[in-house]
Order: C-alpha cells, then sequence, then structure tokens
C-alpha cells in the first residue's frame, strides 16, 4: 500500500521513535540490547530486574499503572522475563511518546517512594493498579494515597481519562482455570418452531 518509499520511511520513522524513547527513558531505567552505538531497532526492552530486586516493584506493577495513564500495557516479560518490550511504531507523534515517556518517569518516582520507603509497595498506587471507575466511587476508599493519585496520576488525563474494566486479576490463575462467563450454548440455540416461521 506504501510502495517501497513508504515502507521504507515507516521503518526510519519506527526506529527513530523508539531510539528518541529510548533514550528519554536510560537512567531512570535500563534499556536492555542496545548497539555498539547505543541505539536500539524498532524496539527498546526496559528491565525491571534491578528495581524489583531494590523496592518489590514488578514488570506488572508498572504495566497495570500504566492503564491509569491511559496507556495499553506493553508486552511483559519476552523475550526476557522481568522486563517490559516497547514498540512504538511509526503512527505515533511526539506529543503521544512524550506523554509515554513521561508516564514512566512519573511511574519511576512512584517506584522511588517504594524504595525510600515512603510508602510500602502493598500500599502504593502500583500495586493497586489499575484504578477502576467503581474504585473511585466508592465510598470506601482506605488506601495510603488519595483517590486523586489512583485515577489521576498526571495533570494530562483529566482532558481524556481511559477507565480500566476491572482492576488487577490473578494472572497465573486465569492462565491455569478456564473461567468463562458466556451463557451456556443452549441460548445460541434457535427453537425450531422459530426456524420454520422463518422459512
Amino acid at each position: 500500500m506504501n510502495g517501497y518509499e513508504g515502507l521504507k520511511k515507516s521503518t526510519e520513522v519506527a526506529i527513530l521513535n523508539a531510539n528518541y524513547m529510548a533514550a528519554r527513558l536510560n537512567g531512570a531505567f535500563d534499556v536492555l540490547f542496545v548497539g555498539k552505538n547505543g541505539q536500539c531497532a524498532h524496539e527498546f526492552i526496559l528491565d525491571l530486574r534491578p528495581l524489583k530486586a531494590v523496592t518489590g516493584v514488578t514488570e506488572e506493577d508498572v504495566a497495570k499503572r500504566l492503564q491509569d495513564y491511559g496507556f495499553h500495557s506493553p508486552t511483559m516479560s519476552w523475550p526476557v522475563a522481568g522486563t517490559l518490550m516497547v514498540e512504538p511504531t511509526e503512527s505515533e507523534d511526539l506529543a503521544e511518546l512524550d506523554r509515554f515517556c513521561d508516564a514512566m518517569l512519573s511511574i519511576r518516582a512512584e517506584i522511588d517512594d517504594v524504595g525510600s520507603g515512603r510508602i510500602s509497595i502493598e500500599d502504593s498506587p502500583l500495586r493497586n493498579a489499575p484504578h477502576t471507575v467503581d474504585d473511585i466511587l466508592s465510598e470506601k476508599w482506605d488506601k495510603k494515597y488519595s483517590k486523586e493519585t489512583g485515577a489521576y496520576p498526571a495533570p494530562w488525563i483529566r482532558a481524556n481519562k481511559f477507565w480500566p474494566s476491572c482492576g488487577r486479576v490473578d494472572n497465573v490463575y486465569g492462565d491455569r482455570n478456564l473461567v468463562c462467563t458466556c451463557p451456556p450454548l443452549s441460548a445460541y440455540e434457535d427453537d425450531e418452531d422459530d426456524v420454520k416461521k422463518v422459512a
């Protein structure tokens, strides 16, 4: 569809986007698998294992917290366990790349709060993410941080808030046990009399 030149340009922009973001986040997070020149390809991998060893914050905590910022979680623990793989593609503009980087840097500050002992990992917005609209509207709020911190961790989120449909689930249980909330198959069967009427 884009032809040779369009495909080449898309590839160049994807690589440029990934390297821009990796450069912004490097230092706050370790970036794995860069070449001799310090650059990556069209994706980059953030290593959260050193932070987990010191703070207990996991890649899942970061991925779920990104949902509070309005982002779909990046690929977790592939190809390396304890990491996030970010692949910005060629379609994102600079403002969106910066918004993601700003979210990650804000999350890094929350990780530092855990590391410094200002808040425990279990009481942090990281471990309790994502925050749903039901969480925020509930009269019961027993968290050690405000509803504002949970739902609107950055000022720009208010203009276009994405609400996750559910809070954190037990991923391991879900992977090992089929949980189906679908109606039984009989609900999809046609009544023989109805079929005759249509025919």
